[in-house]
């Protein structure tokens, strides 16, 4: 086999790629479908959550991106907490990110097979959940080029139907819609406008404990979308590529989430959406317009799809990364001759059907469970990215900082507040009773991983300044 294999991960993504790789992974089931839960918790007040917590992933990008331009090095952000904090740091950093990953591809799964159940609602949801997986796997053991195209394509088709859905809801919102009865006369919808954002309770009908507790599946929407920085090994100009999508997070916030958010609850009572399947195809569906919600149906499988095909991808890409630092079998280290990380691809088709088998045995309930259980890996993650930038900083002269080439703004009130909002998120995991579980499991996580790491790692892992030497030289040709 090692005829077949080389040491390196390809330059198979160029900028178009990298561009909309980061605007898909800022588009998922989080999105299409988790929305329905956080606006059931949080009412209205909904947007507020994903305008703050946007800002405080916008912040963690910016950190991501200033250290992967400052010092590339292999697994992104599992090398950093490695190299600016600690080797254990750095491990428990990249099987978090690791399992994060999973949690949210079986969450992605559970949804695919709910939005096909709207087509075909007599076949039972493990099957469409089983067949996703298996293609999706098979797809990730192409080149990196295929998974670019795909992303690409399947990330086009989200960005039009968000874009002409926010524009067919405005348009709904203030000049109304006349829909057919089923006699054939015509029908006015006169229920939508911009008041049904108050008119069913106020901004914040639950109150701030119903706000607070949305954030377990707000902060899962944008769970992936650091996704971005493992793309840098196998980017053909990351330079330019990397900053310019991290400094579009605002913008796709505003108009994919807020914009979203604005729209669909302004149309369409908020105290009304039953989650039984995503808020966009049920909210177009109840005002008569069938075809819209046929068609986006499809956008938000196509979402799915594309969220399943990254996560798999940040996945493998991680161990790989970990891999090579000693903090994972050598196995996962090793790619085919296309340049992809065969055996990593093959470990998370093994935990995405063991998640399939999950389905099946408990096919109520589960989303929830593991949105919430994603989320605490989500913000883990994201506290580390921050807390090695932190360290890093720290660390360099006024010299050193003042020539970097993708610095951080408002350094260091924006990272600091960033952090306090990250560790206020995790703290309210405990504060929804569904969540709970989710703060105890990961507290039981991070601890066994810091056990793994003294018992079996710890005298194995190869040198921070080694790792810097092997995991940024091939990066370091492109800078």
């Amino acid at each position: 086999m090692s005829n077949t294999q080389v040491k390196e991960l390809k330059q198979g993504l160029n900028r178009r790629h990298i561009l909309f790789i980061a605007l898909g992974s800022a588009i998922g089931t989080g999105l299409f479908y988790g929305s329905a839960k956080a606006i059931q918790l949080a009412g209205p007040s909904v947007i507020f959550a994903y305008l703050l917590a946007g800002a405080a992933v916008f912040i963690v990008m910016r950190a991501l991106g200033e250290m992967i331009l400052h010092k590339p090095l292999a697994g992104s952000f599992g090398g950093y907490a490695s190299h600016y904090m600690s080797p254990l740091a750095g491990f428990v950093t990249g099987w978090t990110y690791i399992i994060e990953m999973v949690l949210v591809c079986i969450a992605d799964v559970i949804a695919f097979s709910i939005y096909m159940g709207l087509w075909f609602p007599d076949v039972p949801p493990w099957i469409w959940s089983l067949g996703i997986t298996l293609i999706i796997a098979g797809l990730n053991l192409c080149a990196v080029k295929m998974f670019g195209e795909m992303e690409f394509w399947l990330s086009l088709i989200k960005v039009v139907a968000i874009c002409s859905m926010i524009a067919g809801g405005a348009w709904i919102i203030f000049f109304g819609y006349t829909s057919t009865d089923s006699d054939g006369s015509a029908v006015r919808n006169a229920a939508s406008g911009i008041a049904n954002l108050w008119s069913h309770g106020g901004l914040f009908p639950n109150g701030l404990l119903g706000f607070v507790s949305a954030f377990a599946v707000v902060m899962f929407a944008f769970g992936g979308i650091e996704i971005i920085g493992l793309t840098a090994a196998e980017a053909q100009h990351p330079e330019k590529s990397l900053p310019r999508a991290i400094n579009s997070v605002p913008s796709r916030i505003l108009i994919f989430y807020v914009g979203t958010m604005f729209v669909l609850m302004s149309i369409y009572p908020w105290s009304e959406i039953t989650g039984a399947s995503s808020p966009l195809v049920q909210i177009f569906g109840s005002i008569g317009i069938s075809s819209a919600a046929q068609i986006l149906n499809v956008v938000v499988i196509a979402a799915a799809v594309s969220a399943i095909n990254s996560d798999l991808f940040g996945a493998a890409r991680m161990m790989y990364g970990l891999a090579k630092h000693k903090h994972a079998p050598e196995a996962l280290g090793s790619v085919s001759r296309s340049g992809v990380p065969v055996v990593p691809v093959i470990v998370m088709l093994a935990a995405m059907l063991a998640g399939v088998l999950l389905h099946r045995i408990y096919p109520e309930g589960l989303f929830f469970v593991v949105a919430a259980m994603a989320t605490f890996a989500t913000v883990w993650v994201w506290l580390m990215i921050l807390l090695s930038h932190w360290c890093m900083r720290r660390k360099m002269s006024r010299e050193a900082a003042r020539a970097l080439r993708f610095p951080v703004p408002w350094w260091p009130v924006a990272p600091a507040a960033a952090i306090g909002f990250l560790v206020l998120t995790i703290v309210l995991l405990g504060v929804n009773e569904a969540s709970r579980p989710a703060l105890y499991g990961g507290a039981i996580w991070i601890i066994g991983l810091s056990l793994a790491y003294w018992k079996f790692v710890k005298d194995r892992e190869i040198p921070l300044t080694t790792l810097a030497e092997v995991g940024g030289s091939e990066l370091r040709k492109q800078f």
